[in-house]
């Protein structure tokens, strides 16, 4: 058989670039190694993530809050079977669903393990241990990635556990360590915390979530304490050692203090890793970076003329629509077309309660570049929205620039941030200035009025209601 195009993998990267490669009329395959498509996101990322999120968020506001709204209950339990079970429902919605797409689409879908015999031909080992092979015009490599760790600690997938596996424990745990205070990091604390789980958090960084601003770690980290999680930032693990029933944590802060943690189990949540190997990429002379990473041009293509690479194989943050944006780029770029992507442009999100989400430069990029910028601030404990729905934690913060007002930054930690971010990706794809977004009209009461707020404190602090 022989394509136009084949894509390597089937996450959001990988189904979105063949789809779009269909619809610009090649002929296109897609290859998956395993039974189910969607990748890590739809299998054991974003999606089951989410669905425990929200799952364990209803839970927790039923318990501590629903008293407070006029709904008494005698008591609120926890069937965490059932729970487990609506959680692989999704899931299965969710790649049944890119299923339809392959062949509403018309795209050839093949499961295996994929490898490059030359530049244009690709093996496919399948699960009975039997081979075929395709031949192909263009490459799209979009395999992308899976949980890293470090040297010393051996994951048994056991008591030392990946969020693969964090996902579908058998019980809920009595206790629990997480090294990484990272978005997967916390997210999976804020699933166990709110079931009742001891959750400590270890960060070698002096906060959480350390790659965003800075004013979003101080508040998530007291909204986090609020579900009883302990926090120890400024602090590196240097040995974990599992038990038949436990695991046992040593780690030193940066005052050179022994610290030693004890728990049920060990989440490693230090970031992934893309998974580049056993690809056949020495077939085909591509070398990846000291980080697993494939090297790509502008265009996203490797140094090989008709392959081409996305998502968390490449460089950049390793978030599903970042992965998005590339597979529809390269389609399009294939087909001739001048697509673009601003990857200054590209929110991040945590799906915490607050969420937490930002999109373009942090207060401290501004200042190490030197430009002049100037920040309004609101809270959500003003607004009339927060209050009706008890979800006061937070803020929005704008930053612009001090001569221009155009937005240069936006940070966000409140309730439902993750929806919200998308204004501020589309004021500032329109190069707005915190002025234009002030003299829009935002339904009243939202959670969005908050975005109006902020930008007109950004606008010689003209906020209206603090």
């Amino acid at each position: 058989m022989k394509y136009d195009v084949t894509v390597i993998g089937s996450g959001p990267g990988g189904y979105v670039a063949a789809i779009r490669c269909a619809q610009l009329g090649l002929k296109t395959a897609i290859i998956e190694r395993y039974n189910t498509l969607g990748g890590t996101c739809l299998n054991v990322g974003c999606i089951p993530s989410k669905a425990l999120l929200d799952s364990t968020e209803h839970f927790w506001k039923a318990k501590h809050e629903f008293s407070e709204h006029g709904l008494d209950f005698n008591k609120i339990t926890v069937n965490f079977k059932q729970m487990v079970k609506r959680k692989q429902e999704v899931v299965n919605q969710n790649c049944d669903g890119v299923k339809y797409l392959m062949k509403k689409n018309k795209i050839d879908t093949h499961h295996g393990h994929g490898s490059f015999v030359d530049k244009n031909t690709i093996s496919i080992k399948k699960e009975d241990g039997t081979t075929e092979e395709i031949k192909t015009d263009k490459v799209i490599i979009a395999t992308g990635s899976k949980p890293g760790s470090l040297p010393f600690i051996e994951i048994d997938k056991k008591r030392v556990i990946t969020s693969t596996e964090a996902l579908s424990l058998p019980k809920i745990p009595k206790t629990m360590v997480v090294i990484g205070g990272g978005v997967i990091g916390m997210e999976m604390s804020s699933v166990y915390a709110r079931l009742g789980t001891k959750v400590t958090v270890i960060e070698y960084a002096e906060r959480i979530i350390p790659g965003m601003d800075k004013d979003l770690g101080r508040e998530l980290t007291k909204c986090m304490k609020k579900l009883n999680v302990e926090i120890f930032s400024n602090t590196g693990v240097y040995e974990v050692n599992a038990k038949a029933r436990s695991v046992e944590i040593k780690a030193k802060n940066k005052k050179d203090e022994e610290l030693s943690f004890k728990a049920e189990y060990c989440l490693v949540a230090v970031g992934r890793i893309p998974y580049t190997t056993n690809l056949g990429l020495e077939n085909i002379g591509i070398e990846t970076d000291k980080r697993g990473r494939i090297p790509v041009d502008s265009h996203l293509k490797t140094s090989v003329d008709n392959i081409y690479a996305i998502g968390d194989v490449i460089r950049g943050a390793m978030l599903a629509h970042k992965a998005e944006e590339e597979g529809a780029f390269v389609a399009e770029t294939i087909a001739g077309q001048q697509p673009h992507i601003d990857y200054n442009l590209i929110p991040g999100v945590v799906y915490t309660w607050p969420e937490v989400a930002a999109v373009g430069q942090t207060e401290a990029q501004l200042k190490e570049a030197g430009i002049p910028f100037k920040s309004g601030k609101f809270p959500f404990k003003a607004s009339g929205r927060a209050r009706a729905s008890m979800d006061t934690d937070g803020f929005i913060k704008v930053l612009a620039h001090k001569e221009t007002d155009e937005i240069l930054g936006v940070h966000m930690i409140g309730p439902r941030i993750a929806d919200l971010i998308a204004e501020a990706v589309v004021a500032m794809e329109y190069r707005a200035s915190a002025e234009d977004v002030s003299r829009m009209s935002h339904a009243h009461p939202t959670y969005a009025e908050a975005m109006k707020e902020a930008c007109l404190a950004a606008t010689d602090n003209r906020a209206l209601h603090v």
